[in-house]
């Protein structure tokens, strides 16, 4: 959150991994977005049992009802007629005022990565919300939607994932969060959605599952320079270099950056390999294209080409967080890769993996982050990945799951 400016929208890759002048630090080990997730937790400002009593006025899976087994999955309220959805904004607090960030404007969004993330295909310029000050129209406050269509066991549903939550410090105490969700809600509504998906760092009711971010290190004395990771016990630093020292070179035949010609071959593979997830995305043609596409530092993407038949038979993908390392006179930034979506058929996974460690190290990142969702677990102990201090919730609006999922169960990978 800029709030020194009057027209930058709040930047997730200024801070979501390194505190801000203004905040206080994360943990050394805290990633980009449970950063993001602790701020949230943060910004609302309320008590455990306040914070759980406004949920507990949404449709949303209860605490109390886990593990009932006569509860149905799926839709917890039916959708409410069109014509009875709120049409004015919800009351802020007289000092402020909504306000619609407009993604497309170089003066309100300065940062390639928030294009990316808010204008896939079919998105909705109204859901993507700010809160200003309205004598200085600061931007003290942001929340937003993006449009998707998400696939629970057997069901494809039109979903919002509400990502991007953020509020001042300095208003904390005013309770906006709650505010926003119901306005973000309120406009899903307007156009006819009435489930959402969404993580966060904290347990509020109530998880779909619970993942862990695991961290492999590319630049080892760069992250313990400042502070990202600690020397083991026993270990020198030119023994950690040695340790996480990486091939000059890929090892797949045929490995090689998508491009546009692979989205066809890209969307049957993705589609294949996600089909087998309990919770994952419906991704179409020009879903792949806009969220897989190489955007050089936003997302990466790698594929298999068969030297023999040309057949695309294996992919992988990493996005871009960067965060600002303050306080150190040797380093400014710290360049974070997020593994995204992993497809493998031909190429073992492991090695598939590690030609996408390989490539982010060739291109100067620092450290490589994962969660153990999907088939990831399989090669994170192996390729040195090292489990990070917290945990990532995923949670479903207006849609029961009875039982929670393993991660392994789950096929999505919200920014």
């Amino acid at each position: 959150m800029d709030s020194g400016s009057n027209t930058e929208a709040p930047n997730p890759n200024h801070d979501p991994s390194s505190p801000s002048e203004s905040d206080a630090a994360p943990p050394p080990s805290e990633t980009g977005i449970e950063a993001i997730a602790r701020r949230v937790q943060e910004s609302l400002s309320l008590s455990a049992s306040a914070r759980h009593r406004f949920w507990e006025t949404q449709p949303v899976g209860q605490f109390r009802d886990l593990g009932d087994s006569s509860l149905p999955e799926g839709p917890i309220e039916a959708p409410t007629p069109l014509s009875e959805v709120r049409r004015d904004p919800y009351n802020l607090p007289a000092p402020y005022e909504w306000t619609t960030c407009d993604m497309d404007d170089d003066h309100t969004c300065t940062e390639e990565f928030l294009r990316w993330a808010l204008r896939p295909p079919g998105h909705f310029k109204s859901w993507h919300i700010g809160v200003r000050v309205k004598v200085s129209k600061k931007l003290v406050a942001f929340i937003t939607g993006v449009p998707a269509r998400i696939r629970v066991r057997n069901e494809v549903i039109r979903m919002a994932e509400i990502n991007f939550l953020c509020v001042h410090k300095k208003l904390r105490s005013k309770r906006l969060a709650p505010v926003m969700i119901k306005e973000v809600t309120r406009r899903v509504h307007l156009e006819n959605i009435w489930q959402a998906a969404y993580t966060a760092g904290v347990v509020i009711p109530t998880p779909i599952a619970t993942c862990r971010y695991w961290h492999r290190s590319l630049n080892p004395k760069k992250l313990i320079d400042v502070g990202f990771s600690r020397l083991g016990a026993r270990m020198t630093m030119s023994r950690t270099i040695k340790l996480y020292k990486l091939p000059d070179s890929t090892v797949t035949p045929g490995f090689r950056k998508m491009e546009l010609r692979d989205v066809p071959a890209v969307t049957r593979l993705l589609r294949d390999y996600l089909s087998q997830f309990t919770v994952a995305p419906e991704f179409d043609e020009n879903d792949v294209e806009h969220w897989l596409l190489p955007v050089e530092n936003v997302v990466d993407s790698y594929l298999v080409e068969s030297p023999e038949s040309h057949e695309i038979t294996d992919f992988c993908s990493f996005y871009t967080l960067p965060s600002s390392i303050l306080n150190n006179q040797n380093y400014s930034m710290l360049k974070a890769a997020y593994s995204y979506y992993n497809v493998s058929t031909k190429t073992p996974l492991l090695q598939l993996m590690n030609d996408a460690l390989i490539v982010a190290k060739q291109n100067e990142y620092d450290v490589f982050n994962a969660l153990d969702v999907m088939q990831n677990e399989s090669f994170l102990k192996e390729l040195k990945f090292g489990p990070g201090d917290g945990h990532l919730h995923y949670y479903l609006y207006n849609y029961r799951i009875r039982t929670e999922l393993q991660p392994s169960h789950l096929g999505l990978v919200l920014l």
